[in-house]
């Protein structure tokens, strides 16, 4: 497994070894030891989430306030997904900053996204599994979010706007400068 960090703190792209044959293939998606261990990534996951989606949804941007903020990690079982995180954390020299990555079921990568990232992605193939584990329980009262097509996030979903599919409930979220839930 080999975890490459990214120019934001403690965000890491996570490639697993993956060993094929005839029968198809086996790769360990998390081991405690070496995220824990190796790499001083302490949590205790709580909840694994599961979503399926069609080609052209856009899911976030979406976060929890401390103190119910949540460590994902973020893989895809079927299909391919642009996931895309905004740093929210006001002390981080990329506060504000937009980070974005192709995950598959092809590529077989993982994100781990820690506190203080906005999280969305849009679906790139027919349709797409994505599975994310996270270190604390969901909280509605603690949800916050920012408009997925905020200008000045000029976030390239890769998917042509008339084939956007966003549910209300993100179309009335407000403007990234808007914001006043910084970690």
């Amino acid at each position: 497994m080999q975890i490459e960090a990214t120019d934001f703190a403690g965000l890491y792209v996570i490639t697993p070894r993956v060993f094929n044959d005839e029968r198809g293939f086996f790769f360990e998606s998390y081991n405690d030891s070496v995220f824990k261990n190796k790499h001083g990534m302490d949590f205790t996951w709580v909840q694994d989430n599961q979503s399926h989606s069609t080609y052209g949804v856009v899911r976030g941007l979406h976060m929890q306030k401390a103190p119910h903020a949540q460590t994902k990690l973020i893989r895809v079982l079927l299909g391919k997904i642009l996931d895309v995180v905004v740093d929210m954390r006001k002390s981080e020299k990329t506060f504000g900053k937009v980070f974005s990555i192709e995950l598959s079921e092809e590529n077989k990568k993982q994100l781990f996204i820690p506190k203080g990232f906005f999280h969305g992605f849009s679906v790139l193939s027919e349709t797409a599994d994505v599975l994310y584990k996270i270190d604390d329980f969901y909280h509605k009262e603690s949800e916050v979010g920012v408009i997925y097509n905020d200008a000045t996030l000029n976030i390239d979903w890769k998917v042509p706007v008339e084939k956007q599919l966003v549910s209300e409930k993100d179309l009335v979220l407000p403007a990234f400068k808007e914001a006043s839930y910084y970690e």
